[in-house]
């Protein structure tokens, strides 16, 4: 049973960053494809960011140019670098790991940006 624990979440104001990290158990994890996906209150669970096992990566539309996605295979460990946060990034942050057909969640972290 994979586990992924998420951590680095919480309260910022407008433009400043954060980086989050997930931090995976299991073997192989250079194999797999990792994202971060966010919920905010009311809203559907959506894509943030994903990196593929060979390092493609891929970003939402809102988070292109401020978000970085990037993995530490040797640490099992995904990041998400977060700059020029606004309000509208406030949600649960959740890891996802897609191993085969098989999906994995971490629990998720809060982010709020306010003022």
């Amino acid at each position: 049973q994979v586990q992924l624990v998420e951590s680095g979440g919480g309260l910022v104001q407008p433009g400043e960053s954060l980086t989050l990290s997930c931090a995976a158990s299991g073997s192989v994890f250079s194999r797999y494809t990792m994202g971060w996906y966010r919920q905010a209150p009311g809203q559907q669970r959506d894509l943030v960011a994903s990196i593929t096992g060979g390092g493609t990566t891929t970003y939402a539309d809102s988070v292109k140019g401020r978000f970085t996605i990037s993995r530490d295979n040797a640490k099992n460990t995904v990041y998400l670098q977060m700059n020029t946060l606004k309000p509208e990034d406030t949600a649960i942050y959740y890891c996802r790991q897609q191993r085969d057909a098989r999906l994995f969640w971490g629990q998720g972290t809060q982010v709020t940006v306010s003022s």
